[in-house]
């Protein structure tokens, strides 16, 4: 299974005001096996036109929430070759070779956000972005299923007393899970950086690399 991240900021990124800072990050979205796409915002042609990403090649489309930094109609009416799957918290969907189980994330601005765990059979990948402290249904998936690679918000940087914990990670609250969830997870990922509450990317990357967690950017693509 291959991720290719087309976007890594949360909501205070803005494309026309922004495209220009030196880090710019898109708002949060990611492509799997270059035909499944996670959160058709409004930058998504951006990204896959500098990457190089055929937007023909987009088969399926799935949503985490309704927020307009992740929810764009006229992106998903301007992928003509796809399908928008809506996964309600707790259902399962196949969608061509993929099995999606959505979980209800911890994100009380959207009723119905949730998390995904996307297998191809062979493999699992989580994808959490947006949302706060895992809740137990998704860890408990974790633990049942395995996992890959695991993408998990990380909002807020080491800015203390940040009322956005409540629903969105920092850092060090990304780093209380690994500890627990390492026996479940093979590798770790954190996206969904704030533009005002992260240092820059070099700095973020050298310090979460001794904790082995990866720091996504806008155009990373794995495999694993």
């Amino acid at each position: 299974m291959k991720i290719t991240f087309l976007g890594t900021g949360a909501a205070d990124w803005n494309f026309n005001d922004h495209k220009d800072v030196k880090g710019f990050r898109r708002n949060s979205s990611a492509l799997v096996d270059d035909c499944l796409l996670i959160d058709p915002n409004s930058d998504v042609f951006n990204a896959l036109e500098t990457f190089g990403k055929d937007s023909s090649s987009i088969k399926y489309i799935i949503n985490t929430h309704r927020h307009s930094d992740h929810f764009n109609v006229e992106t998903i009416k301007g992928l003509s070759n796809a399908e928008f799957f809506f996964i309600s918290p707790g259902e399962t969907k196949m969608i061509g070779d993929y099995t999606v189980m959505a979980l209800r994330a911890n994100h009380s601005t959207c009723e119905e956000a949730v998390h995904f765990i996307i297998s191809d059979g062979e493999k699992n990948l989580f994808y959490g972005l947006d949302g706060a402290w895992l809740l137990f249904d998704e860890v408990r998936a974790i633990k049942n299923n395995g996992i890959d690679y695991a993408v998990f918000d990380a909002t807020i940087g080491d800015v203390p007393g940040d009322y956005r914990i409540f629903e969105h990670n920092n850092l060090n609250m990304v780093l209380e899970m690994k500890k627990t969830l390492e026996p479940y997870i093979e590798r770790f990922c954190i996206s969904h950086l704030a533009r005002t509450l992260h240092s820059s990317h070099e700095d973020v990357a050298e310090n979460m690399k001794k904790y082995n967690v990866e720091v996504a950017y806008d155009g990373y693509e794995t495999e694993f």
